[in-house]
């Protein structure tokens, strides 16, 4: 008798146990559940409207038409700050930091100039409720020809030296964004920019993780896993002619598998080159999710 009871307690212990565990389909399903991103598209803030209706988190604005327009000054400024107000789609990121005739390397550098134009963008960045500025600006860090590179080099950390505080002063991060030796020819892969960022040592001052580009230079998914760590912001297009997710239909889902792999929640945007925004960026938000969920 005690045989027979401890048997039927050890049975009813059992499958208590085993209806605990998740089944084979939850296990499937965990596996299998897709990344979701907060989503943007790199454009001018009256297609907000549009951006809405896609389902987007974001805008992704220039700093040199939204916090410091070249034309209307302050006014244009204090009008965009109304108008994000008004719409409440944020403006999570900035690209175009600062114009190619500003040098942060070679004989004829304009540190100081860089340097009160970032202090103003990244205040202003701040005032809107910003999360990051994009630092390419490759025309900028163009190394000219004949001029030595590890001079150039010494040029650049300097002056990321000096701009990482302000980010701090005003917690808006700088990412540093890798771009294609068709773009420049300095800072190509996301190991330059690590290197770069190591050298500056400020948690303020990060790195861009654009997949256009990666692709361009042929860039494994696998350096999104080895620098993960640093990666604070993306963008995306595709690697032919940079048009928007859908229009040539590349796939990206190798690298978003590697985002996935970093636990990467941080902003992913869509910086292309439009021939029909409208169209082209609807298709292209929506093969953007449907990759991110079949990773």
């Amino acid at each position: 008798m005690q045989n027979h009871i401890e048997r039927r307690d050890f049975i009813k212990y059992s499958a208590s146990i085993l209806a605990a565990l998740p089944t084979l389909s939850a296990l499937s399903n965990v596996s299998s559940a897709g990344l979701t991103l907060p989503l943007g598209i790199c454009t001018t803030y009256d297609k907000t409207d549009l951006l809405k209706r896609l389902g987007c988190s974001f805008v992704e604005e220039s700093v040199g038409k939204f916090l410091i327009p070249d034309t209307g000054g302050d006014a244009q400024y204090e009008m965009n700050k109304a108008a994000l107000k008004k719409e409440g789609l944020p403006v999570r990121s900035y690209i175009y930091f600062f114009p190619g005739k500003l040098k942060s390397v070679g004989p004829d550098i304009h540190h100081e100039a860089i340097l009160e134009r970032a202090d103003l963008a990244l205040r202003r960045a701040k005032e809107c409720g910003s999360k990051n500025i994009v630092f390419g600006s490759g025309g900028s860090r163009f190394i000219p020809d004949g001029f030595d590179r590890d001079k150039a080099k010494a040029q650049h950390i300097a002056l990321c030296q000096k701009m990482a505080p302000i980010a701090e002063k005003y917690g808006v991060t700088l990412a540093v964004e890798p771009l294609n030796r068709g773009e420049t020819n300095f800072i190509n892969s996301l190991a330059d920019g690590v290197e770069i960022i190591q050298a500056v040592k400020n948690p303020w001052f990060k790195l861009q993780c654009d997949i256009y580009h990666m692709l361009k230079e042929s860039e494994s998914p696998q350096e999104i896993v080895k620098y993960g760590d640093y990666i604070t912001h993306c963008h995306i297009a595709e690697k032919e002619t940079r048009s928007a997710p859908g229009v040539k239909g590349d796939d990206f889902r190798p690298y978003f598998r590697a985002l996935k792999q970093i636990k990467y929640q941080g902003g992913l945007s869509l910086e292309c080159v439009w021939n029909d925004f409208d169209a082209e960026a609807t298709k292209g938000i929506a093969v953007v999710k449907q990759q991110l969920a079949e990773v």
